[in-house]
């Protein structure tokens, strides 16, 4: 039976992490549940045996269930019957499967039905869930929607809606309209308050909605009348039970065929405000689309995963001049660098969980008690690493993911062209998660800001000062020289105190910054289970160290001036 979490070595190496002990202490409150819920753990052995367990059972739906029926639901997709939207039978199976084993609401505290999962745990279920199909991704990560309820909502809003959720209640969140697409500020979907009724009423059209005929709605809505930018938006939940929305169509996509999106039109529909009026994209939506970052850089990393095993499979069986092609140069060069990329995505990704496990449990301990001096720095410290890591992850992972999947296809040949084989579903699946939940281009302009403030560097200053084994000094060498050129071209950019230039380079900045970060990563992977990552790390700190030093000969080989060949002649 196939296990699609026990086949990975690498999840438990990064379960195992020093750190996990702090996270689970935190997330469990030093294990208070323990005498309220029977299966809450007792101490951080039996939080980790459990998280063990259930990403076992997790594994075996994804290896028996999930990928068996990704053909058929890449073929078959949703339906519209009227205004509602039916799922793909298997899409139907898919769920159950995972309701029946109670994993939904993961993350959510067990006092509404959760199982109390912090990120870096709930992430790999991600991560194998993804490289299963990524488009039941998209449905059943939604639940994540769920914790901008348990941090902004009342908590009449938390017990009614997450104890849904985690018995199976779907969710959406409904942010991009027609004309309002990674400009959010242009929200124009109004809300009306009727004060007689103590009612808010949401009128307007959405667009591009995933799983947008969820249970439950997270809507971005214009509150406040005469306002057209971020102050005049609110958070709303709309209750499907409660009616006034229908799916004017399901939009036709390249790929993610699985998971319906949606255009939505609401005519009076009853919502719910989540926190305080002006604060939806200014706060809340803010918090949502960090989640669903992380979440899609699990789901890109799902993709590199599959498409490495794919690409490595076929090449071992073709033979092409006498020989299995995976005995030629260029496939294998293509091999290890695909594996070198999954393996890079996956610890970034697991190195910013980690980061937002230790800022979010403390963060939310302050609403309990008053945070010790050293808890609140700490709190702040790790703030500021997911805050700098989950944009940068999610620009990178994303891109490695259509990387792989395109290598996938080009290992192939000819045969990857084809539908016969999983490839090409996983090229298409892999297009859209540089796109949704900001584009790479958007994430770099979150990202760019710690590379002025030195967030980067400082982190990697830190890396730098881990010990290794003495085989890996040469790659720590490597590594330091391309923090040396990093530096200098930064301080190349930023001399020339010209804006436009600043954003020209703003991508190579970053990307070069994200290189070092995941070589040092990996360094640390080989340093720790040399036999999962040695390969991994000599091959992508190689490949990291071309791309470092094309960024650095770029920037110094280039000027101001130079911007007037690459801007558009818009006289004519």
């Amino acid at each position: 039976m196939a296990n699609f979490y026990t086949d990975t070595p690498q999840f438990r190496h990064y379960l195992s992490h020093p750190l996990m002990k702090r996270i689970v202490e935190l997330k469990e409150r030093n294990y208070a549940d323990k005498d309220k819920f029977d299966y809450a753990p007792m101490d951080f052995e039996d939080a980790m045996d459990s998280y063990d367990k259930i990403l076992e059972v997790v594994g075996e739906i994804c290896g028996d269930i999930i990928e068996p029926n990704a053909e058929a639901v890449d073929l078959n997709g949703p339906t519209q019957d009227g205004h509602r939207v039916v799922f793909a039978p298997e899409t139907q199976q898919n769920l159950d499967a995972l309701n029946k084993a109670e994993l939904m609401g993961m993350a959510f505290p067990r006092r509404y039905g959760g199982l109390n999962f912090p990120m870096v745990p709930y992430m790999i279920s991600a991560d194998i869930v993804s490289r299963a199909d990524a488009s039941f991704q998209n449905i059943w990560m939604l639940q994540d929607c769920g914790e901008t309820i348990y941090e902004f909502g009342s908590e009449e809003q938390k017990d009614k809606y997450l104890t849904r959720v985690s018995k199976g209640a779907t969710m959406s969140m409904d942010l991009t309209e027609p004309d309002a697409g990674s400009d959010l500020q242009a929200v124009m979907l109004k809300a009306n308050y009727n004060a007689e009724e103590d009612q808010w009423y949401l009128n307007g059209v959405k667009r591009f909605i995933t799983n947008g005929d969820a249970d439950i709605h997270l809507v971005l809505a214009r509150s406040e009348e005469g306002t057209k930018d971020a102050r005049g938006l609110s958070m709303f939940i709309y209750d499907k039970e409660d009616g006034g929305v229908n799916v004017r169509r399901i939009e036709n996509k390249m790929g993610i065929k699985g998971a319906p999106t949606c255009e939505l039109v609401y005519k009076n529909a009853k919502a719910e405000l989540v926190g305080s009026t002006r604060m939806g994209l200014i706060k809340y939506v803010m918090s949502l689309m960090n989640g669903a970052r992380l979440g899609i850089m699990a789901q890109s990393v799902g993709i590199s995963e599959a498409a490495c095993r794919e690409a490595y499979e076929y090449a071992l069986e073709r033979r092409q001049f006498g020989k299995a092609i995976i005995e030629m140069p260029p496939v294998y060069e293509m091999l290890a660098n695909m594996r070198a990329k999954a393996d890079a995505s996956r610890t970034l990704l697991y190195e910013t969980c980690r980061f937002v496990d230790m800022y979010k449990s403390l963060e939310d301990i302050s609403k309990e008690r008053k945070l010790t001096p050293e808890e609140r720095t700490e709190m702040k410290y790790y703030q500021r690493l997911a805050d700098a890591f989950t944009p940068l992850g999610k620009g990178m992972t994303s891109e490695y993911a259509n990387q792989n999947a395109y290598d996938s296809v080009q290992v192939h040949g000819g045969s990857g062209y084809m539908k016969d084989y999983k490839c090409e579903r996983l090229y298409r699946d892999a297009r859209i998660t540089n796109i949704y939940e900001g584009t790479t281009q958007l994430q770099v302009v979150a990202a760019v800001r710690h590379v002025t403030t030195g967030t980067y560097l400082a982190r990697i200053k830190e890396y730098e000062a881990l010990a290794v084994s003495p085989e890996l000094e040469t790659l720590k060498k490597t590594l330091s020289e391309m923090t040396a050129m990093y530096e200098e071209l930064v301080a190349k950019v930023v001399e020339t105190k010209d804006d436009s230039y600043f954003d020209f380079n703003a991508r190579r900045m970053v990307e070069s910054a994200g290189h070092i970060v995941m070589g040092h990563l990996l360094l640390q992977d080989a340093h720790q289970s040399p036999e999962l990552f040695r390969r991994s790390a000599e091959v992508y700190i190689n490949y990291g160290q071309v791309e470092v030093l094309k960024n650095y000969n770029f920037i110094s080989k280039s000027s101001v001036e130079d911007l007037g060949f690459y801007k558009p002649d818009l006289s004519e």
